[in-house]
């Protein structure tokens, strides 16, 4: 049964949309672990919409789970990461004009150079992982990176309206994390996951870790934190 990181950027999404010092996104990681969270993520953008980078230098300091940063693979995040020392970094595309990370990596087109930030970070101690599609091209050149995670792309399964597609893509997650294992990739999963559809995601094999932000602060919001990520780690643990 796959573990529960918490995304909490949209903590401080609510904190930007005033400019102002609450919420603090320190104080929301420690109510999260105190809830039960196995990890802490955060994707350090580049337009810095939500998290700013004092929040990461800060959480490096008072996470007691593990750190994970998501970020684009560029030296200026590199550099950053190499500073900051999270316990992995987790490798997304970007644009500045999404809303929010809109598809996995293209790594049979960008494996060359993601293979050297890949090396950089890896040689210093900071584990990777890749976020892509349970596409079996983008997984085998995912495991030609040297890279040792992948976090699959949950979002076209977390946008089915019918039944018969959402159990089409479930199997396609399923043998992606089988490839990605095979492969000697391990497996975690994150993009659009809900109270309502995160349960199988967590019950496909070999999988270690889901990933899940907007749906629990959105919960948050009318119940506290503490019983959003108290929820959501129920329901994925069961």
């Amino acid at each position: 049964m796959a573990t529960l990181g918490v995304n909490i950027d949209h903590i401080a999404t609510i904190r930007q949309a005033r400019r102002t010092v609450e919420p603090d996104p320190v104080t929301a990681a420690a109510i999260a672990e105190l809830a039960g969270a196995d990890g802490i993520t955060v994707h350090l953008r580049e337009d810095r919409r939500h998290i700013q980078e004092r929040d990461v230098q800060i959480l490096r300091q008072t996470v007691r789970t593990h750190l994970n940063l998501e970020m684009a693979a560029v030296p200026a995040m590199v550099e950053f990461a190499l500073q900051v020392r999270p316990d992995y970094v987790t490798l997304v595309p970007e644009r500045r004009e999404e809303i929010t990370t809109e598809g996995g990596l293209d790594v049979v087109k960008g494996g060359n150079a993601l293979a050297k930030v890949i090396e950089t970070l890896q040689k210093a101690g900071i584990p990777v992982s890749l976020f892509v599609d349970a596409d079996p091209e983008q997984l085998k050149a995912a495991a030609q990176t040297g890279a040792q995670w992948v976090e699959l792309h949950t979002g076209k399964y977390a946008n089915c309206r019918h039944e018969a597609d959402r159990k089409a893509e479930l199997k396609n997650l399923t043998r992606g994390a089988e490839l990605a294992t095979s492969l000697g990739l391990r497996v975690n999963a994150g993009h659009g996951l809900t109270y309502q559809n995160a349960r199988a995601i967590a019950q496909i094999p070999l999988m270690e870790e889901l990933n899940i932000g907007h749906s629990i602060i959105s919960r948050a919001v009318l119940v506290g934190l503490d019983r959003a990520v108290r929820e959501m780690k129920a329901l994925i643990s069961t």
